[in-house]
């Protein structure tokens, strides 16, 4: 039988700036999601990519020196796909909207929005911010005044930065003729926004009433052209939106692109961060109803990353000016990747803003994978190779005479981990891992097999114990892989089970038993070394 579809995206991330904790966050979100899929049988299909057109990105480009947008772009690109590869990012794809698929799939559109009805060609006059590329009517402007500066001037209601004023020619989309539409959605299907209190703030935005969106540009060249109509540009997010779309074969007529149209969407998930909810969760479904194309499940808006002051104890936006920015790579420097995954995926709550810090990095690591983890690893090798020449010692004939709490914990482990997990509730789902590893250390100090290794009589029961703790080395590996799939499979490899990483089957591979006696064991050096406050 056919695996299941499970389609998921991060948004495409815009090149007027080097990637950050931010995009890496989103990013990591999608891929422990993409990775969990995988393992529990899915076909899974992890999109992620670059929005490379717009006003923005020309600006950036001249600043920079560059010869053309392009170049800045393609000088770009590998910023994003070596911090990717570094922090060990699963996408199947990588789409760039410069690309020649997504040129096709964007006049593709414009002539399908030609054809439906809800597009006409007027004149835009009124606001517009560069920096977040948006629209905003004259009551949504702020004045400039003495707490955001700029005395006088007509703000970004989000940003607080300066607007331009906009008189061009332009087409419209009719996006105040799906009010009604978009909230008959969210009423049917209350689970398309997440987390659930992200829905309050969208249908309020809905139900104040909605403007028709302008959807070209005339009064510069850099985006996809309008087929129809020389001199008129795409909008950005009319452009970059469709993307989701485009690496699934979204216009193209050849069988194999009809197919694969046909199995992957819609999308299960779009993570996004909580500044673009309005597109994705507005004006999105609102060019998909248009065009009568299938809305995706579901909208994940993850917070946004503050950091704690250390004095102050108070969170605060990361700002270069303030001197509290963290780059990705300073968290490597300190955690390793897989401390760098695990800490922001399992320490900060997906949905909500997180406030960050390096003694909490240090403390959330050392607790969990040091001290709990890595613990359970080392002692538990050390001993089997102490004890057992090398090797798993074989379960014994007599185990059903031994109690085995570990075992009673491993039962119904992985449905409460997959209910976690399936509602991007990483936290739950890594307690529900730490669950059995807490457990196995306590085995270790109440089963005292050093203790038992001292008295042959015991051998059987010394067999028993060190058994049980390579079967929660085991299964917790595979459920850390999603996380830290590296240090995972090289913890089975460890115990002689390097074929089971990734598999696609978690269930089946959580079922207590599956470890095979006599196998080699080999100690190795410490996965996760403590972290020293000097270091």
């Amino acid at each position: 039988m056919s695996k299941p579809s499970f389609f998921i995206t991060t948004p495409i991330y815009y090149v007027n700036a080097a990637p950050h904790l931010g995009t890496a966050y989103s990013t990591i979100l999608a891929d422990v999601q993409a990775r969990y899929r995988r393992a529990m049988g899915y076909d899974v299909k992890f999109l992620t990519g670059m929005d490379e057109h717009g006003e923005k990105v020309a600006e950036a480009a001249e600043q920079h020196g560059f010869d053309s947008p392009q170049a800045w772009c393609d000088s770009q690109a590998p910023l994003f796909q070596d911090l990717w590869k570094t922090l060990e990012i699963s996408n199947d794809d990588f789409i760039r909207t410069t690309e020649p698929r997504q040129h096709h799939a964007v006049q593709y559109l414009w002539e399908r929005m030609q054809e439906s009805g809800y597009l006409y060609k007027g004149s835009y006059d009124g606001w517009y911010c560069v920096p977040d590329e948006t629209y905003y009517t004259d009551n949504q402007v702020k004045k400039g005044d003495e707490e955001y500066g700029s005395v006088g001037q007509h703000l970004c209601p989000d940003c607080h930065r300066p607007l331009e004023r906009v008189q061009e020619e332009s087409y419209f989309f009719k996006l105040s003729a799906f009010q009604d539409k978009l909230l008959a959605l969210y009423d049917e299907h209350p689970e398309f926004v997440q987390p659930d209190f992200r829905m309050n703030e969208v249908r309020s935005f809905v139900e104040g009433g909605l403007n028709d969106l302008s959807v070209s540009r005339t009064s510069f060249d850099w985006g996809v052209p309008v087929p129809f109509d020389d001199g008129h540009v795409t909008y950005v997010w009319f452009d970059a939106l469709l993307n989701y779309m485009t690496a699934v074969g979204y216009g193209l007529d050849d069988d194999a692109s009809k197919a694969e149209f046909a199995f992957r969407w819609p999308a299960q998930y779009h993570i996004v961060g909580k500044d673009i909810i309005r597109f994705h969760c507005v004006i999105w479904p609102a060019m998909l109803m248009a065009i009568g194309e299938s809305l995706p499940e579901h909208v994940f808006a993850h917070g946004f990353l503050t950091v704690r002051n250390s004095e102050t104890g108070k969170a605060e936006k990361m700002s270069k000016s303030r001197g509290n920015a963290i780059a990705p790579q300073d968290v490597i420097d300190l955690l390793g990747v897989e401390g760098y995954r695990y800490y922001f995926m399992t320490d900060v709550v997906p949905g909500t803003d997180g406030a960050i810090s390096f003694e909490r990095m240090e403390q959330v690591y050392n607790a969990d994978l040091a001290n709990s983890w890595g613990n359970l690893i080392s002692r538990s090798l050390n001993m089997s190779a102490k004890y057992f020449d090398g090797c798993a010692p074989a379960k014994p004939a007599s185990a059903d005479a031994f109690d085995n709490p570990l075992a009673k914990i491993a039962d119904g482990l992985v449905d409460r981990y997959a209910a976690a997990m399936d509602a991007l509730d990483y936290g739950a789902g890594k307690d529900v891992a730490m669950e059995l590893i807490h457990a196995a250390n306590h085995y270790i100090e109440d089963s005292e097999p050093w203790a038992l290794a001292k008295d042959e009589a015991k051998a059987d029961q010394l067999a028993f114990v060190i058994y049980n703790l390579l079967e929660a080395i085991r299964i917790s590996a595979h459920l850390l892989e999603p996380f830290m799939p590296t240090t995972s499979a090289e913890a089975l490899r460890r115990i002689s089970c390097e074929a089971e990483a990734g598999s696609d089957n978690l269930a089946e591979a959580c079922v207590w038993g599956g470890l095979a006696g006599g196998v080699p064991v080999e100690k190795g050096d410490a996965l996760f070394p403590r972290l020293q406050k000097n270091d």
